[in-house]
């Protein structure tokens, strides 16, 4: 492999300590749609709940359209929920406790405190338990303008437009799902393809240190890994909402369905390399269909990496998998030891799993992979 396509992965071990202004103004182009929601959302939110409903304080609307955008990935409407839920108890709790004591520092702090109490009494979690101290707060805060509203209501009223606005932004103005997805895919097996690598040189050149440099990047892509679970909750969801990236949908489920797949291959990629470094600083030669087993892994992750998307080229990565668990097995004839057995069995192993993300069930794996 180029070291251009090892870039992505290295950038994990190297990170760059200075960002260049072109790197920043490529992040701000590459968020436009981000930005776009930002504004519209906020805007809207403010506009209706001033304008059209005449709060005077209508700060709440646009903060809450800003936490709904923000929500954790794949899961905005029930951050909607919470925001709404929370805040109407905190105005609740809140709105009951100062008509009681008033405002003033030692109020606030009761105010808070007290607010907390009560909604974890009710099993208020995340997002809900946050947002219901911060009405307390706030309420407790914000003495209301002579003539104002009630502002308990209000601020629901305001929660509930700027939730509404930032849930419609994120479905009139999706993110490009197919894209991200396949960047995080396409980076995740560019790191595996290194990983493997470097496991089948170690083998051929017997240096326990190139196995041990393997594990240690196959530790260093956890980042990556995290980052696509991430990616792939918020591009279902995104694709189960979103008219404009309905006809995505089954491409999109296909990808997100393969990285738990994906995330248990670059976990074998790991302990595999931890058990080809134990044999060969234990003196052990590795015998060359183990190391051809894995040379063939790296072949068909490259398929995979070139073109995710092509169900011809997945069959041909699919029988590459194939070939490579059996090489593996029928080396153990050649040289059988504890070593030797479980390399192979984790080259079988890796071998199921890139399997299952290109669509394989595991009913068929067994067919697949029994020795003849």
């Amino acid at each position: 492999m180029s070291d251009r396509d090892r870039l992505p992965f290295r950038r994990l071990r190297l990170p760059r300590l200075e960002v260049t202004l072109q790197d920043r103004l490529t992040r701000v182009r590459r968020s436009w749609r981000m930005l776009l929601r930002i504004a519209l959302s906020t805007g809207a939110a403010f506009a209706i709940a001033t304008y059209v409903l005449g709060h005077s304080q209508a700060f709440f609307a646009p903060i809450a359209a800003v936490i709904t955008l923000m929500g954790g990935a794949g899961r905005r409407q029930r951050v909607v929920f919470e925001l709404v839920l929370g805040v109407a108890f905190g105005v609740l709790v809140g709105e009951m406790l100062i008509l009681a004591i008033g405002r003033g520092a030692w109020q606030m702090a009761l105010v808070a405190s007290l607010t907390a109490v009560v909604a974890m009494l009710f099993n208020l979690r995340g997002m809900a338990l946050t947002q219901a101290i911060n009405s307390g707060v706030l309420l407790a805060a914000i003495v209301p303008l002579a003539g104002a509203a009630n502002p308990a209501v209000s601020r629901f009223i305001d929660a509930l437009i700027g939730g509404l606005c930032g849930f419609a932004m994120l479905l009139v103005l999706p993110r490009n799902t197919r894209r991200d997805i396949d960047e995080g895919l396409q980076e995740l097996l560019a790191g595996l393809t290194g990983v493997l690598e470097r496991i089948a040189a170690a083998m051929r050149s017997q240096d326990a240190q190139l196995a041990d440099a393997a594990l240690a990047e196959a530790r260093d892509a956890q980042p990556v890994i995290e980052s696509l679970h991430a990616t792939a909750a918020n591009v279902s969801e995104i694709v189960r909402l979103a008219p404009l990236r309905w006809k995505e949908r089954a491409d999109v489920e296909r990808y997100a369905g393969s990285v738990n797949d994906l995330d248990n291959a670059l976990r074998d990629a790991r302990v595999l390399a931890r058990r080809v470094a134990s044999m060969l600083r234990h003196g052990e030669r590795a015998p060359d269909g183990l190391a051809r087993s894995v040379e063939t892994l790296v072949e068909a992750v490259r398929i995979y990496a070139d073109e995710y998307a092509s169900s011809v080229d997945l069959e041909r990565a699919n029988e590459r998998l194939v070939e490579a668990s059996d090489l593996a097995m029928h080396a153990m004839a050649e040289r059988l030891t504890v070593n030797t057995a479980s390399i192979a069995a984790q080259v079988r192993s890796l071998a199921a799993d890139l399997l299952m993300a290109g669509g394989v069930p595991r009913t068929a794996l067994d067919d697949l992979l029994d020795v003849d």
